[in-house]
């Protein structure tokens, strides 16, 4: 079977970006077959250009191929870097240093309800710096791996991902019901 849309596709990988010497790549991240990428082909998963290199492969099919910065993460943006009051991380007046610290990633929303991850850069007495860049910012990507399984997504699957309650969470946890407190996402959860 080849990847096409609406595969379930699971995949070993390894990533890398260009090292601090010339013609040198640095290991980020890696995808084991005990651990491997599972993913949805076409429903927006994966970067556009991640899938186009995967087209058509089939399980024991090796890939290797390189996504430039304009079509993965773009360029790091300084402007992305913002230095944030304090009190907007603050509840009954503390700071949750559990949550709020330096190298932690911590989820935010933007005034039109997006979801933003933001790794804090520093905290001081009166802001918190956040970086909202993607991690992989600036990047060039590296990919190299095999297709391990090539398989029909489910109806399950495909309804988790395409309004079966919006969370995406995959459980049958009541997100399409109608009422909020039908599961434990709550109304945070968008589907609500």
């Amino acid at each position: 079977m080849k990847i096409t849309a609406n595969k379930s596709v699971s995949a070993t990988y390894e990533l890398f970006v260009d090292g601090e010497k010339e013609g040198e790549l640095e290991l980020m991240e890696r995808a084991t077959a005990e651990k491997p990428l599972s993913f949805i082909y076409g429903v927006g998963m994966m970067l556009p250009k991640f899938e186009e290199n995967l087209f058509g492969l089939s399980a024991g099919d090796n890939f290797d191929f390189v996504i430039g910065v304009e079509d993965a993460y773009g360029e790091y943006e300084d402007e992305n870097v913002l230095d944030l009051d304090r009190s907007i991380f603050e509840i009954d007046g503390k700071l949750d240093e559990k949550m709020i610290f330096a190298g932690n990633v911590v989820p935010l929303m933007d005034s039109e309800g997006n979801r933003l991850n933001a790794q804090v850069v520093e905290v001081t007495g009166t802001h918190v710096k956040v970086d909202l860049n993607h991690p992989l910012a600036g990047e060039t990507l590296h990919f190299k791996g095999s297709v391990l399984e090539v398989r029909d997504a489910s109806e399950k699957e495909l309804a988790a991902l395409m309004g079966g309650g919006g969370c995406g969470c995959g459980s049958d946890c009541g997100c399409d019901d109608e009422k909020e407190d039908s599961c434990g996402c709550g109304s945070g959860c968008g589907c609500h």
